[in-house]
């Protein structure tokens, strides 16, 4: 059973920046896809940002140029730099990988 386990959610200022980080319980090497999801209280979960293999990167429009997402297959950890934070990201954040795990999830806060 893969598991993931995200961490480095916290309570930032807006304009602040946060790094979140995931870590598989495997090897990613092969991993086609890894993703960053959010959900808002009373919200769907929504797309955040991805990474394939090659490094390929796709990004919501609304974290496109503010959050970028990066993976280390050495480490087999998934990172989502957000920088220029705004309230309305608060969320708990998901990682997944491919379309089969998720992790936990970790909250971020952003205060106006």
């Amino acid at each position: 059973q893969v598991q993931l386990a995200e961490s480095g959610g916290g309570l930032v200022q807006a304009g602040g920046s946060l790094r979140l980080l995931c870590a598989a319980s495997t090897s990613i090497f092969e991993v086609s896809v890894l993703g960053w999801y959010r959900q808002a209280p009373g919200k769907q979960r929504e797309f955040v940002a991805a990474i394939d293999a090659r490094g390929n990167t796709n990004y919501a429009a609304s974290v496109k140029g503010r959050f970028t997402i990066s993976r280390d297959n050495t480490k087999n950890t998934v990172d989502l730099r957000m920088d220029n934070l705004k309230p309305e990201d608060t969320s708990v954040y998901f990682c997944r990988m491919n379309s089969a795990y998720w992790g936990q999830g970790t909250q971020v806060t952003v205060s106006s």
